[in-house]
């Protein structure tokens, strides 16, 4: 692990966790700490019996202690607004 002086880190800086709790793969990652994390659920059709998968992009902050790669499988948590776009962080990477 990376020493973390990161003011947006939930556990070396001042941002709480609160709210949900997802799980995902890193399919982008930016310079600027930033990353996009793919999210899939599966939503059931009464009317054909079956289920759909659904999609969703995230934009999270990617703190420098846990750095996850692109392929990375993640644990994502809901922050108060991080800046235009980015309401999560990554808390976890298996």
């Amino acid at each position: 692990m990376a020493e973390c002086k990161d003011k947006k880190c939930p556990f070396h800086g001042n941002v709480k966790i609160r709210g949900r709790k997802l799980k995902g793969i890193v399919i982008a990652k930016d310079l600027h700490r930033s990353a996009t994390v793919l999210i899939e659920r599966m939503r059931y059709l009464p009317k054909y019996e079956r289920y759909e998968k659904r999609l969703r992009k995230i934009r999270v902050h990617n703190p420098s202690c846990i750095d996850a790669d692109i392929g990375d499988e993640v644990t994502i948590a809901e922050t108060r607004p991080l800046s235009k776009t980015k309401h999560f962080v990554i808390i976890a990477k298996k």
